[in-house]
């Protein structure tokens, strides 16, 4: 990412993100000083990138932000509900302003009506007197090494195109002098005859020493959106009575200070070596020697803090792909390896087939790390959804987060956030009641949704849970036997008629929500959970509330399954839901309505011959081997000749031929140079499903289910 206005934008969406979230939490706090502090902080920054990059309108109006803020900072108006509303609705257009910045007519009319709702809640004349305050309550810079005040050494050179890539150094300065006092010195040592200037490049570097009472967080935010392209260093210098004549001199050397000015600020207190020398003690040279050791001391332990503070780099999320196909082709070619190895009596060549798993798997370890998230970046945008919607609902509602800092693949976290979306939109529509309801039922009138990750081996699990009503299974039942989903003297199991609000287009809904409605959409969720390699279930008690858990795998590039061969063919299952594998005799399966049944220590399993879906020509074995997957609530097995083992799988995508093809997720090239079809377990058991219905309303004019 190397457009400084892609970068901008970049960083301007994590300060949009961190503004929301504590404005969020001001509600609950309005009094927190840091959070209006960051809130502060995050307008202040974007206002002073955009003005840099020519976000003119989005500099104007984060402007009127910022001044509101700082009103509040300095305690001349409260944190209030209302206020609230206004700058997150705020928030909302200068997302839209960052993402265009050239004004349409209703861009126009939504500032100004924001504006107009600002000034309303915060007359003008009251946001002078906060600029007013602000001046006179702001610390007098005083002479360095006053009480109260810091100082910093600061180096600043801009890459060499970047009067071509549009920065500007002058607002930065003008931010830096707002400051404090600022001493600046321009260095055109490497600017060239004019002969070889190029007009187009920047030769110049700054060097500035800056008195503030800000820290050094501060400054570093002014340079926050130049950082990847120039080099910046602020070193802080402690004040101290030795510190401050050595501030002295840098200033004198450089022509910005008289010494005599300098003998004057220090006349009434002299530094400690001066007092050494004066009592015989210790020699000038003596000092020198000591001022220039403790500035190496310092020096060194700066630039290790540094790089820390450097080690973070951007890369673009395409890099990381790219790097993970070609860990994903060395994985291959590990594999083939390891094959080769083992097809010859070669210790030399088994020695290096070993090393090169243990390389390989420790790289493949390294480059997911790489592209892991805490899945707290999804969670944070839920705080807004859940405040907007119960407040439109007139309902109370709580949201609790748990694990945030669990992580998962960026791709799967992409992909994730509107599936869940969907399920916390559900909760707050028709899971959590009116509080009058709730306080009827003996509950309190706040209703509270939970929403967790936690780590399982090598899964992600995602529990969204609310203490609502609860499923109504009378209803879902009623509506089932209605579509004809079930038959009405079926018998079914409570989890049974809850998972059935996973069918396509199944609502229990007596009315159509602008919100969601409960199962609405319920299918397309699974649908896309699924295609994640994950897995959904629900579980829901009456007048308690409901329980939706998700798992994922970590990541979707290379995945641990079971390969399985029919004939000549082979196929991957994930392991993630592989239970078990059992034999049975050729002939000894019970049948109904044409669906195989095995039964599974007590229980009837349904499974599916891969020989017969998937027509693999040749005769089947006297003994089937039968892979039982568990499917979210649901058991479901695979008929196979042959079990070969757990195979470290790289899925690839498959061709436009095949995409879309029900039951598969994908392909992976084997050690032997072969492919394998990687196997949708949930795609191929729905797919069962829908054909042994079909064939029994057929037969019997009613919908078996595999239950029956």
């Amino acid at each position: 990412m190397s457009d400084p206005v892609d970068i901008f934008r970049t960083e301007a969406e994590e300060h949009l993100s961190a503004l929301e979230s504590a404005l969020l939490e001001l509600e609950q706090r309005p009094e927190d000083p840091e959070l209006i502090a960051l809130a502060f902080r995050a307008m202040h920054t974007i206002k002073g990138g955009g003005g840099m990059f020519g976000f003119t309108e989005l500099s104007a109006f984060t402007h009127h932000l910022e001044t509101a803020l700082d009103k509040v900072r300095n305690g001349l108006f409260p944190v209030t509900q209302e206020l609230i509303s206004i700058l997150l609705d705020a928030k909302d257009h200068v997302t839209g302003l960052l993402e265009d910045p050239v004004l349409d007519q209703t861009q126009i009319l939504i500032g100004r009506g924001l504006l107009e709702r600002l000034h309303a809640l915060i007359p003008d004349e009251q946001i002078t007197e906060a600029k007013q305050t602000t001046a006179a309550q702001s610390p007098a810079i005083a002479p360095p090494g006053e009480e109260g005040d810091r100082v910093y050494r600061i180096h600043i050179r801009p890459s060499a195109g970047a009067f071509r890539d549009g920065f500007d150094i002058f607002p930065i300065l003008k931010e830096l002098q707002g400051m404090g006092t600022c001493y600046v010195t321009t260095d055109t040592g490497g600017v060239p005859l004019p002969a070889e200037l190029d007009p187009e490049s920047c030769m110049l570097s700054w060097d500035l020493v800056l008195v503030t009472s800000q820290g050094a967080e501060a400054i570093r935010d002014t340079f926050i959106f130049v950082a990847d392209e120039w080099r910046i260093d602020i070193d802080p210098i402690d004040i101290d009575d030795d510190q401050c004549d050595r501030i002295g001199e840098i200033l004198v050397e450089r022509g910005l200070i008289a010494r005599s000015q300098i003998e004057s600020l220090l006349a009434e207190n002299p530094r400690v070596g001066e007092v050494l020398q004066q009592a015989g003690l210790v020699t000038e040279s003596d000092v020198d020697a000591a001022l220039r050791e403790q500035r190496a001391i310092r020096d060194t332990r700066e630039r290790g803090a540094r790089g820390e503070q450097e080690s973070l780099v951007r890369v673009p999320a395409a890099r990381l792909d790219s790097l993970m196909n070609l860990v994903g082709e060395l994985v291959i070619v590990q594999a083939r390896m390891q094959q080769l190895a083992q097809s010859r009596d070669d210790e030399a060549m088994s020695a290096i087939a070993e090393d090169l798993d243990r390389l390989t798997t420790e790289l493949r370890d390294n480059t997911f790390s790489i592209r892991m998230l805490p899945i707290g970046t999804t969670f944070g945008r839920f705080r807004r959804l859940v405040r907007d919607l119960s407040r439109d609902l007139g309902k109370e509602i709580r949201l609790e987060t748990e694990g945030a800092e669990t992580e998962l693949d960026k791709m799967v976290i992409d992909r994730l956030g509107d599936p869940l979306v969907h399920l916390i939109r559900n909760s707050i529509d028709h899971g959590i009641e009116p509080p009058e309801q709730r306080e009827a039922a003996g509950k309190p009138p706040v209703g509270t949704i939970h929403l967790a990750a936690e780590h399982a081996e090598s899964h992600v699990v995602i529990r969204i849970r609310d203490d609502g009503a609860g499923l109504n299974t009378g209803a879902i039942r009623a509506k089932a036997v209605e579509r004809g989903l079930i038959a009405r003297d079926q018998t079914l199991t409570e989890e049974e008629i809850q998972g059935l609000i996973f069918e396509a287009g199944f609502s229990t809904a007596d009315r159509v929500s602008d919100v969601s409605g409960r199962g609405v959409g319920m299918d397309v969720v699974k649908r896309s959970i699924q295609d994640l390699g994950g897995q959904v279930g629900i579980r829901s008690e009456p007048g308690r509330g409901t329980t939706l858990t998700i798992t994922l795998p970590m990541t979707l590039a290379i995945i641990e399954g079971l390969m399985v061969a029919v004939s000549e063919e082979r196929y991957v299952l994930p392991l993630s839901c592989v239970e078990e594998c059992i034999e049975v005799e050729r002939g000894s399966e019970g049948k109904r309505n044409g669906q195989r049944l095995a039964r599974v220590r007590g229980d009837l399993v349904p499974y599916l011959s891969l020989r017969e879906w998937f027509a693999v020509p040749g005769a089947a074995p006297g003994i089937e081997q039968i892979v039982v997957t568990r499917l979210g609530e649901q058991r479901f097995g695979f008929s196979v000749d042959q079990v070969v083992g757990q195979y470290q799988t790289v899925v690839k995508r498959l061709g436009k031929l095949y995409e879309g093809t029900a039951g598969l997720a994908g392909a992976t090239i084997l050690g032997d140079g072969g492919v394998a079809m990687i196997l949708d377990a949930g795609a191929l058991a729905e797919s069962l499903e829908d054909e042994v219905r079909t064939r029994g309303r057929r037969q019997t004019g009613r919908p078996p289910t595999w239950t029956e």
